[in-house]
Order: C-alpha cells, then structure tokens, then sequence
C-alpha cells in the first residue's frame, strides 16, 4: 500500500502560480512500479483528472484545460511528485489530490483505475 501527503495549497490570485508536492511512502513503495495522477474537485462538482506521470520514463500527460499551464516533476531521491501551476485561473479553484495507480494504468484519466490516494489540499485561487 503506498501512503501519499499532499501539501502546499493555499490562497492565490487569479495569473499567480502555485506549486504542490506530493510524498509518496511505504514499506513496500517502489516508484518505478506505479503512474501517479493528479486530481482536482472544484467545490460541487465531480472529481476530475488534471495530469498524470509516470516515475519511471518521467513521462506526462495533462487534460486539456491545464495542458500548457500546469507541469508535473519529480524528486526520485525523495519520492516527491511536483505540480507546478501557472496562470491559475478562479475555475481552478478545488481540493486537489494525488493518486496512484498500476503502471500498467499509463494513459488513464479515470480515478476508478487510482487505488491508493492523498488527503487532498485546498487550491483556491480569486479573481
């Protein structure tokens, strides 16, 4: 099982940027093995998918509606994913939350195929 902490929400205005990180642990955590996702859920609506990573090649994909705007890195030495948003919008103001999933997953933006999850962080961004 793989324990993931997010952290670094907070309070923005809307062209400002924000970056929050996602610690991945466990006894028997081996990053090469999972693709890990970031998702959001604005206030009363579903959950969506934000962008997804793989540890191994460091490979992304992103929804359309962040692609260009947000970017997922990694600290392979800490087991640190990143997701660095610039440009934040008030529409992405939600609780944003890591997942993660079997490599063999790559490409899924569906948070069924996301076994393990974070407690989420608030993203709130004003106009």
């Amino acid at each position: 099982q793989v324990q993931l902490v997010e952290s670094g929400g907070g309070l923005v205005q809307a062209g400002e940027s924000l970056t929050l990180s996602c610690a991945a642990s466990g006894r028997s955590f081996r990053s090469y093995e999972y693709v890990m996702g970031w998702f959001r859920q604005p206030p009363g609506k579903e959950r969506e998918f934000v962008g997804g990573f793989s540890w191994s090649s460091g490979s992304t994909y992103y929804a359309d509606s962040v692609e260009g705007r947000f970017t997922i890195s990694r600290d392979n030495a800490k087991s640190i994913m990143y997701l660095l948003m610039n440009a934040l919008k008030p529409e992405d103001t939600a609780v944003y939350y890591c997942a993660a999933a079997d490599r063999f997953a790559w490409g899924t933006t569906r948070s069924a195929d996301f076994g393990s999850w974070g407690q989420g962080t608030q993203v709130t961004v004003s106009s």
